[in-house]
């Protein structure tokens, strides 16, 4: 693979689209500014869709479309596979790299995004994670529509929705699958079908700022609200029924002792809880939120099994200590959030692309673990990575957050190289 990221280095069109990305840095940093200024919080992300769909067009993208769940997508190469639909005797294309970015912060709508420039240095809510991925979506887009890349494999440019929390990387589900995960657990097909008509071969995801990092594995989460009802009542009078408050600390209790999971590492954490109304009410009904993680599949599985039984042994405790005859509580779950987990080998070209991709602009490569719009393909079986977008960032989903132009260009530059090589450049 070091030897085909360096052909490619001395190919004329990608000469010329590297030239491109780094005349045109300063536009970049100027497109990151305004992308992050515009909000777009997870669920309401419709304004900077707009704006990417905009882009997409003027830089000449073919197709270019915003689908049912909010996703911004156009093509290059091959006019598109869109332009296949229908045709009674065309050859099917060849299955699309995709190269995504997603749209969506952590911040709500009552945070104020406007971005401040001091030399090379951008402040701004969102502005790395994710309008530095945004920004070097486009860049790299542009690069290889104004140097007339000749590509085997056509390339969806796509923005996605719901990447971060709650959002339960529904843009990138859909885009690959064409259901939109109402629930977690009972995916819904949509009436308009995601773009994508066969199998990537490639799914290259550009998710804040860095340029050492290749994640290839897919950090696997289900995310839980668990709820205890009981029968509630004065916190003297009916004191002895089942207390919802008094089985969420059992739970908590129970949780925080399960056995460190090391190899591989996985994780179960209580990461907000409540319940009750008033300080002489014993409460009808108390909560906890669950974080459970891991980069393997089956012990996340079998992490679920785990948890599910410590909640019910709470459950029990609890009753097994009510007064007799009054009624006993319940426990209740609502799954929301179930992120995939699972790898791309690092012996697959894909990964080995960015790695030689690194090794020839200088850097070393860095292979980690993340949780990315990476993750769907990755369970789907289709080869994906994420990668930085180039400079450096803090405060990442802090109001404080930065970013730093520094080798930001060469960010874009690895970028392009990846998706070239997997696109099969000619």
């Amino acid at each position: 693979m070091d030897h085909a990221v360096s052909r490619l280095l001395a190919h004329e069109r990608i000469r010329a689209a590297r030239h491109h990305v780094e005349r045109t840095d300063e536009v970049t940093l100027v497109r990151q500014a305004a992308l992050s200024a515009i909000p777009a919080p997870t669920g309401a992300e419709g304004r900077r869709a707009a704006h990417l769909a905009e882009l997409f067009r003027a830089i000449g993208l073919s197709d270019v479309a915003v689908d049912h769940v909010g996703n911004v997508h156009g093509w290059f190469g091959k006019n598109g596979e869109r332009s296949a639909v229908g045709a009674q005797h065309a050859a099917p294309l060849p299955g699309p790299v995709v190269l995504a970015a997603h749209l969506d912060t952590v911040f709500g709508a009552d945070v104020d995004v406007a971005v401040e420039r001091r030399g090379q240095r951008l402040e701004g809510p969102g502005i790395s994670d994710n309008a530095r991925g945004l920004a070097a979506l486009v860049a790299v887009a542009e690069a290889m529509v104004a140097a007339r890349v000749p590509v085997a494999r056509p390339i969806l440019f796509a923005a996605t929705v719901g990447e971060e929390g709650s959002g339960d990387l529904r843009g990138v589900k859909y885009l690959l699958n064409g259901k939109h995960h109402v629930g977690a657990q009972h995916p819904a097909p949509l009436p308009n079908p995601a773009p994508i008509h066969q199998t990537p071969a490639a799914f290259i995801a550009l998710d804040g700022a860095g340029l050492d990092r290749v994640i290839h594995r897919a950090l696997g989460s289900k995310r839980y609200h668990i709820t205890f009802r009981g029968p509630g009542g004065h916190s003297w009078a009916a004191f002895g029924v089942a207390n919802p408050a008094n089985a969420v600390g059992r739970a908590a209790a129970l949780l925080a002792d399960l056995p460190i999971q090391q190899a591989p590492r996985t994780t179960c954490a209580v990461v907000r809880l409540g319940g009750g109304t008033g300080l002489n009410s014993i409460p009808q009904e108390a909560w906890l939120d669950l974080d459970l993680r891991s980069e393997d599949p089956r012990a996340l599985a079998q992490l679920d099994v785990t948890v599910r039984a410590a909640l019910e042994r709470a459950a029990d405790d609890e009753n097994r200590r009510r007064t007799a005859g009054s009624p006993p509580l319940r426990v209740e779950l609502q799954l929301l959030g179930d992120r995939p987990s699972g790898m791309t080998p690092r012996a697959h070209p894909l990964v080995q692309a960015a790695v030689a991709a690194n090794r020839a602009l200088g850097r070393d490569a860095e292979l980690a673990s993340a949780s990315t719009d990476a993750n769907v393909p990755i369970a789907l079986g289709i080869p994906a990575i994420a990668l930085g977008a180039g400079g450096k960032a803090g405060d990442a989903h802090l109001a404080t957050e930065w970013y730093e132009n520094v080798e930001g260009a060469l960010g874009i530059v690895r970028a392009l190289l990846v998706t070239a090589a997997m696109a099969e450049v000619t």
